[in-house]
């Protein structure tokens, strides 16, 4: 799905993602894992890269068997996603370490419109994370 740039666009691909994940009786703590995921990379995108040609951000999930990739695909941005370093004195940068601990697999590719940040949860992906 294609969601525009906008913070206000995390709620309703929460939504979605739970949505479709339930309706094919993944297990519940997959579901929330999913949506946990698909939350952080859409923010991570929203607060660090550009938004798409069409000023929009996609957001993809894939599922096989009980093993669900998500990917967020953003315009790019200055420096290459990763996990912030712990610290105890920031307010934000945990989301990829949140993403790396729930993830079984996660990485980032660069495809011909930007960034493609994606993570497998549930088993191994058919990608090699980076």
């Amino acid at each position: 799905m294609r969601v525009p740039a906008d913070s206000s666009a995390v709620a309703g691909v929460r939504h979605e993602i739970v949505q479709d994940l339930s309706a094919r009786d993944l297990p519940e703590d997959l579901v929330g894992e999913a949506e946990i995921v698909a939350s952080e990379l859409l923010t991570n995108a929203l607060r660090h890269a550009r938004p798409l040609s069409d000023g929009t951000i996609r957001v993809r999930w894939k599922i096989r068997g009980e093993v669900v990739e998500v990917e967020v695909t953003d315009g790019g941005g200055a420096t290459v996603p990763k996990p912030a370093p712990r610290t105890v004195w920031l307010s934000s940068g945990r989301g990829l370490r949140i993403v790396r601990s729930l993830a079984h697999e996660w990485g980032v590719t660069e495809d011909r419109t930007g960034n493609v940040v994606w993570a497998t949860l549930g088993g191994p992906s058919r990608r090699r994370a980076t």
